[in-house]
């Protein structure tokens, strides 16, 4: 395709995507329009972008985005979404990069390639101006007669249709003229710009190439206090300081044994948590730090020993931070963050393991960074499949003492807070419970998610799959159990009704009849004047 028609073909496909954008989600609810707009990016983009289907790796990030385009139509998320726009950039940016790379690398390239964002299309549309002047204006003069007669034919057209079919009449009678003068205005110009630059650097990405060459391997460090003689002793010292905390955990938290004092085992549980992890970060870095391949420290078998043991604590401790999170899950409850929580103490876990295995086999700076980013990213794309409100609300539901279970008592306002990932567990309780007061909690609860997803549902940009199926899969399971399906008002979070406000107490003005005269209050002379008997203020 020449480059002039290349050019005016990626900005028509901007403004038809930004234009796009903006009648799916402003000012209406954004379900599965999310993964709708994602896939007529990624449709534009390979349609515009010939380079990306020869290139493989631009290959494998369009049907990794193709996949996320399908989560945000099952259920749409900031999480899904994030990786999907990742994928697109580094699918767009692939075809520009030659030579070798590194995680490194594309992640300060795609942050840069963010930033360029807002003044991409500035710098286009100064390339675009510079090579109209060399053009002249005659060939600007050129295109007016190639336009003026489909313009002019089609507005003709299109009248003698308004006139001939009254769908086409209808629809233009819909269409907002006033739209240019409304409040919304504005706020359109707006939306529609910054998803014109969105687009726009996708179709014509500006391509950084930072940082200098690739690093392929470690080199020797040299830092002021580093040798290999205080490492050793810093390693021996670290080990006994870890070994008291792990005995500690095994003594109290993994056999079990009763606490001193009045400490609790919540208490222990969860004042111990985080701090072990940001340890257990401490550690990593300190080894990365002093055990960098090709270093006079790497290559002592004894300090390689101490590591390997100080890391194998290390592991330990994230196991034990972990036990503690799953103690303090049962004496309280499971939220979103407590598995988010549990998820990061996994991944810490992994990269300890991955930095000795790199010590022992004398893997690069590249391989570790490497390996550690795709832990990371396999991890975001299962979250952003996985409903963690679901299990959160399902473990609650099934461990509260009210359905039988040894955790606590159900914390209905967290689970309204969690909407449709909660409507299932509801209704599973309601029809199974025979607490007639929680019951009828529970079926507030359960009306009024319902009642808030329905008009959602059945507007199409809102609707999403997944709540789709709940929806429909609750009905059926109210119908089977037989419960009732009602609108409701507002009630407290937790299904309470508000208290009804005290009557307010009438006056004796208010109240007297009204042939009966109110007396006026009492007066006392006070120098020759007839002043209300009051009290008089406290000085």
């Amino acid at each position: 395709m020449p480059l002039r028609y290349s050019y005016s073909a990626k900005f028509g496909a901007a403004i038809m995507l930004a234009l796009f954008a903006n009648w799916l989600f402003l000012f209406h609810h954004v379900g599965a329009t999310t993964g709708y707009f994602a896939l007529a990016v990624i449709v534009a983009l390979v349609a515009l972008r010939p380079a990306i289907r020869s290139n493989p790796a631009a290959i494998v990030a369009i049907a990794i985005a193709t996949g996320l385009a399908g989560m945000l139509i099952e259920a749409p998320s900031l999480l899904a979404a994030i990786l999907c726009w990742t994928a697109l950039a580094f699918a767009a940016i692939s075809p520009r990069v030659t030579g070798p790379d590194d995680v490194r690398r594309w992640a300060v390239r795609l942050l840069l390639h963010l930033f360029s964002i807002p003044v991409g299309p500035v710098i286009d549309a100064g390339r675009w101006a510079r090579a109209r002047r060399r053009v002249g204006a005659d060939g600007r003069l050129r295109l007016l007669p190639l336009v003026a007669l489909p313009i002019a034919g089609s507005l003709v057209f299109l009248a003698l249709f308004a006139t001939a079919n009254p769908i086409i009449a209808d629809a233009l009678a819909r269409f907002d003229t006033g739209l240019a003068i409304d409040g919304t205005f504005p706020v359109r110009i707006a939306f529609v710009a910054m998803v014109f630059a969105l687009g726009w650097a996708l179709l014509r990405p500006f391509v950084f190439v930072p940082l200098g060459p690739p690093h392929m391997g470690g080199t020797p460090m040299s830092l002021p206090g580093v040798s290999a003689a205080s490492v050793t002793l810093s390693l021996v010292t670290f080990n006994a300081l870890f070994a008291v905390q792990n005995g500690l955990d095994i003594a109290f938290l993994w056999s079990g044994a009763p606490l001193p004092g009045k400490t609790t085992m919540a208490d222990y549980a969860h004042q111990g948590a985080y701090p072990l992890i940001a340890t257990a970060l401490l550690a990593g870095l300190f080894v990365l730090v002093t055990m960098r391949p090709g270093s006079e420290t790497a290559a002592r078998p004894a300090i390689r020993a101490l590591v390997t043991i100080w890391v194998a604590q290390n592991i330990l401790l994230v196991a034990s931070s972990m036990l503690r999170t799953f103690d303090y899950i049962d004496a309280y409850s499971l939220t979103r963050l407590r598995i988010a929580a549990l998820v990061w103490m996994g991944l810490v876990a992994l990269g300890l393991m991955l930095i000795c295995l790199r010590m022992w086999r004398g893997k690069s700076d590249r391989w570790l960074i490497g390996m550690n980013a795709a832990a990371a990213l396999l991890v975001l794309g299962a979250c952003s499949v996985v409903d963690l409100g679901r299990m959160a609300a399902a473990w609650n539901v099934r461990h509260a003492r009210e359905a039988g279970g040894r955790g606590v008592h159900l914390d209905l306002c967290y689970l309204n807070e969690l909407g449709s990932s909660a409507l299932l567990p509801i209704v599973e309780l309601e029809g199974r419970t025979r607490d007639a007061a929680l019951r009828e909690k529970l079926t507030w609860s359960r009306n009024r998610l319902m009642d808030e997803m329905e008009p959602v549902l059945t507007d199409w940009r809102g609707w999403t799959w997944r709540d789709d199926r709940r929806f429909r899969t609750a009905e059926r399971l109210i119908a089977e159990k037989g419960l009732k399906r009602q609108h409701v008002g507002p009630r407290q979070c937790n299904g309470v009704p508000f208290p009804s406000p005290e009557p307010a107490v009438a006056s004796f003005a208010e109240t007297a009849p009204a042939e009966v005269a109110v007396p006026a209050p009492p007066t006392i002379a006070r120098e020759n004047r007839a002043e209300p008997l009051t009290a008089e203020p406290k000085r």
